[in-house]
């Protein structure tokens, strides 16, 4: 399967839940993500889910980690639609978000943070092999980003579906997943 398939196939799929069943698979992944015995995480860069695109709810997976760790740092990307890259600035709940380009929401901050630092970071996608390659939205953004965290930050893809064999069209620039979280499974790469 190219990335191009896997996209148009896993937006379909993800874009044809429900609400009730999408709650229930972010409560599955939840209750997955919670048996990981993750290292102490002191940075965590996550997203925004876009609503539109039925992507997991990312909060749900911040507030446990806060729970865990009330000394978390949360970073979110700031994105540069024209270089096709982004950054890191840390948040806060006082941290006003707005929607930017594609529907993201990007925080109204400038408090940026180098990538050597990031300790765990979720990665959106609508799909990944089962040696870790994701498939994004097709813009590079997060491969580009990621080639710039220590090898030791932790990647981690959240999918409502099970890892497809193979991504046929997986290149050099592929940064792949440590970890992909599904409602049934954790996969370890």
């Amino acid at each position: 399967m190219t990335k191009s398939e896997a996209r148009k196939l896993f937006k379909q799929k993800r874009s044809s839940l429900s609400d009730i069943e999408k709650t229930k698979l972010d409560d599955l992944l939840l209750i997955q993500f919670q048996t990981l015995q993750l290292p102490f995480i002191g940075y965590l860069f996550s997203y925004w889910p876009i609503e539109e695109n039925n992507e997991p709810n990312t909060h749900l997976f911040i507030e446990f980690l806060k729970f865990r760790n009330p000394e978390l740092r949360v970073l979110y990307p700031k994105s540069d639609f024209k270089t096709n890259t982004m950054h890191a600035v840390e948040v806060d709940v006082d941290t006003p978000f707005e929607k930017q380009g594609f529907n993201i929401y990007e925080p109204d901050s400038d408090e940026r943070i180098s990538p050597d630092l990031i300790d765990l970071a979720f990665v959106p996608m609508f799909i990944c092999d089962k040696r870790g390659i994701r498939v994004g939205y097709g813009k590079g953004f997060y491969d580009k980003y990621l080639e710039n965290c220590r090898p030791e930050c932790i990647k981690i893809g959240l999918s409502y579906f099970e890892p497809v064999d193979i991504i046929d069209d997986a290149n050099d620039f592929d940064v792949p997943l440590n970890i992909c979280v599904t409602p049934q499974n954790i996969y370890v790469f």
